[in-house]
């Protein structure tokens, strides 16, 4: 059953910068309603409704508890969910996300999406739980892994039939616990790109996603892996606001590029006429697929300011947002996937314990264990048997063609020498065989063309050769390809040969 992105709004109160700039207050909410009312300095005010809005006031607890809480739950029971924070520079978007661990009422989603998780795993009796997590960033539109040891390195997003989009070489880490996740969410974020603008001393210049998975093993034997995304997106940026220059401006260009490709599907699914959505114009639109309008679902938190200053940044925030609305996913279980981390865990942990209880015989199964390295090591020999038979025949088959390659050889020598011969006669000498020739012949009309045309039996003598000889060398050149080719295959063969009997060896 499909079901719409869910769209929150939530306003900041205003900063240090815009109360020294006696900025105005521009946003007005109705909670009741869900209502957005952006007032300019002139004209009507502006009004946009969605799910739900949260004024200065709110906290992220709240938001958490009244939004948040649901799909996290759903991502236990197994299905996909999204949440990601859209927003201008210094809206108070990495804020909603991460928050301040240090004081209660200020935890951001992340924090509070672990805790959620590890208490379900602590109170739930009928199942059994592994958690992993990775996290990434885009960087001037190349992905990065954050909890890598070499972080700089460039990934690559790869699309498979039956995992979907994946980024390529991504580290994936075990968490027993909410501590085990905090401190990768730590670590990460500190290899994150961030730099000082004039709108935020602490501007995020990467698109960043933490993803935990939560893998259910039920007691009925089935598994089932949820998937939360948690993307904290850098923030739109007017060079003219921001002041950014040298790699900041960079950085900025690459971050608008990417958030456009991301209004361009967002428009297309509002367009309803577009069959194509363009997923490939940017690595996070490609990263965001399942997402937007694929098997998840997601919660699209708009990040506003409330100043006048920021009038024109606001206003595209909340049109962005509004078209958001409109997106459709089609959300699904993920029941008993073939990639399961926690299946691979559960059978390896049957074979441990058979190896160490077995029915009370531990013998038997180490006797199990050897039949089946005998098992292999036979289906090794029978492969080497194959090989070597193969390189047997070729070994044959070279040998022959060695044979016709000299005998082929001697007769290009010959036919070359006797060519050089007929071509070293001087005048003198071909008159003598002339005469020669002529005795051969009986029959006067044979013998007057000869006189008529004395060159033409040494000419004959030297077309026969000539042609002889053509014939001979193409065939000489026919067999030296074959002799290489032969010799080409006997090579690979035998480096086969030696590397399995090397395996062989080994095991």
């Amino acid at each position: 059953m499909a079901e719409s992105v869910r769209v929150i709004c939530r306003c900041r109160p205003l900063n240090n910068r815009e109360i020294n700039l006696n900025s105005q207050i521009c946003v007005q909410m109705d909670q009741s309603c869900g209502q957005v009312i952006l007032q300019g300095e002139t004209g009507c005010p502006k009004q946009f409704t969605f799910d739900s809005v949260y004024y200065m006031d709110a906290t992220s607890e709240q938001i958490y508890n009244e939004i948040v809480y649901p799909l996290v739950e759903s991502v236990i029971q197994g299905y996909n969910g999204t949440i990601f924070a859209y927003g201008q520079t210094g809206s108070g978007k990495t804020y909603s996300m991460q928050g301040d661990d240090n004081i209660s009422s200020q935890k951001g989603i992340i924090s509070r999406a672990f805790e959620h998780i590890f208490e379900a795993t602590a109170t739930t009796d009928d199942a059994k739980f592994l958690v992993h997590a990775s996290y990434l960033e885009i960087y001037n539109e190349e992905v990065h892994d954050l909890l890598s040891t070499n972080h700089t390195k460039k990934l690559e997003i790869k699309e498979h039939s039956e995992r979907g989009i994946y980024v390529a070489g991504l580290s994936m880490h075990v968490c027993n616990d909410y501590k085990a996740c905090q401190r990768l969410m730590k670590e990460g974020s500190e290899n994150r790109h961030v730099g000082a603008t004039l709108m935020n001393k602490d501007s995020s210049r990467s698109h960043s996603i933490f993803t935990v998975y939560v893998e259910v093993a039920l007691n009925n034997g089935s598994i089932r892996i949820g998937k939360l995304n948690l993307v904290d997106l850098a923030g739109s940026e007017r060079q003219a606001k921001t002041g950014t220059v040298g790699d900041r401006f960079k950085e900025a260009t690459k971050i608008n590029l990417s958030l456009s490709a991301l209004g361009n599907v967002i428009s297309a699914f509002v367009d309803g006429k577009s069959k194509h959505i363009p997923y490939r114009d940017s690595k996070l639109t490609r990263l965001l697929k399942d997402s937007l309008g694929g098997n998840m679902k997601t919660i699209m938190l708009a990040c506003i300011s409330p100043s006048s200053d920021n009038y024109d940044e606001t206003l595209s925030t909340l049109r962005y947002a509004n078209r958001a609305k409109n997106i459709k996913n089609k959300p699904k279980i993920n029941e008993d996937p073939k990639d399961a981390l926690l299946r691979e865990y559960q059978e390896e942990i049957q074979r441990l314990k058979a190896m160490i209880q077995g029915d009370g015989n531990t013998n038997s199964n180490l006797n199990q264990l050897d039949e089946e390295r005998e098992q292999l090591k036979s289906e090794f020999n029978a492969a080497i048997n194959e090989l070597r038979l193969q390189y047997q025949n070729e070994q044959k088959s070279k040998a022959k063609l060695q044979e016709e390659y000299a005998t082929l050889k001697e007769q290009y020598e010959k036919a070359a020498e006797v060519l050089e011969n007929d071509r070293n006669l001087d005048v003198g000498e071909a008159k003598k065989r002339l005469q020669i020739l002529e005795k051969q012949f009986v029959g006067g009309e044979q013998v007057t063309a000869l006189n008529v045309h004395s060159d033409d039996p040494l000419l004959h003598v030297y077309s026969s050769t000539q042609e002889k000889l053509e014939a001979i060398t193409e065939q000489y050149n026919k067999a030296k390809l074959k002799v290489m080719f032969s010799f080409i295959i006997f090579l690979i063969c035998t480096q086969l040969f030696f590397v399995e009997f090397q395996f062989l060896i080994a095991s």
